[in-house]
């Protein structure tokens, strides 16, 4: 039968985020330098969860060390490596060469500087609640859904959970800090799910500028009305 979830989390779990941050790019790392992926995984990781790398790096070498056997395969009861563009034969080799940098990493403290996501695992991994909020309010179908894109975040702040909209304005400014061309802000809400364009007169920037301040300033909330005498 198929992992529990618990069981997939203890063997494969830290091992499963690696695989992610390899969505859409190459298994290029070379014994000598990680590609953009595993450099974007340890970028990420070192500056949200540290201790996280030590449990990859094992993962990883679990993994190679003990392919899935038959009996594992006919049951279900293993991870799937998705396809990297590598041969079979080749697979464990690359996942000894991911965990020999990680290793390197932490033995050496070689901490990556922060910087601009690279990739679009790393887009989400750092703007989680940004994804969903562009992704879920801002997809091709929001001219059906709302009456523009005010009505599309007064909906976002209405069902969302304040401790989830406040972690989103904090998103947005920690993205504005990044201090990117108007064509990279558009690349990067693009990234994140975003399906259409920032209102006129707005630059995607700009946009997001009011978004935040929008979502920052509390409601008014003038209770019940009075009965009329």
């Amino acid at each position: 039968m198929p992992l529990s979830p618990l069981e997939h989390d203890r063997r494969y779990g830290e091992l499963d985020h690696v695989m992610r941050a390899y969505l859409g790019q190459p298994a290029d790392d070379t014994p000598d330098k990680p590609g953009q992926a595993l450099a974007a995984y340890l970028r990420h990781t070192w500056h949200s969860r540290p201790w996280a790398l030590a449990t990859a790096e094992r993962q990883l070498r679990d993994y190679a060390d003990n392919p899935p056997g038959r009996l594992r395969l006919r049951l279900g009861e293993y991870y799937a490596i998705p396809d990297v563009g590598l041969a079979d034969g080749d697979v464990r080799q690359w996942l000894y060469c991911l965990a020999d940098h990680i290793e390197h990493s932490i033995e050496s403290g070689e901490v990556p500087p922060p910087a601009t996501p690279a990739t679009h695992w790393e887009w989400h991994a750092r703007f989680p609640e940004l994804g969903q909020f562009l992704g879920g309010w801002f997809s091709q179908d929001m001219p059906d859904e709302f009456d523009g894109h005010d009505a599309a975040v007064d909906d976002y702040r209405d069902s969302a959970d304040p401790q989830l909209v406040a972690r989103l304005v904090g998103e947005l400014h920690e993205l504005l800090a990044l201090d990117l061309d108007e064509s990279d802000y558009a690349l990067a809400v693009a990234e994140l799910g975003m399906e259409v364009d920032a209102p006129a007169p707005y630059s995607p920037s700009g946009w997001l500028a009011l978004v935040a301040e929008r979502l920052a300033t509390p409601r008014a909330d003038y209770g019940p009305t009075a009965p009329q005498m």
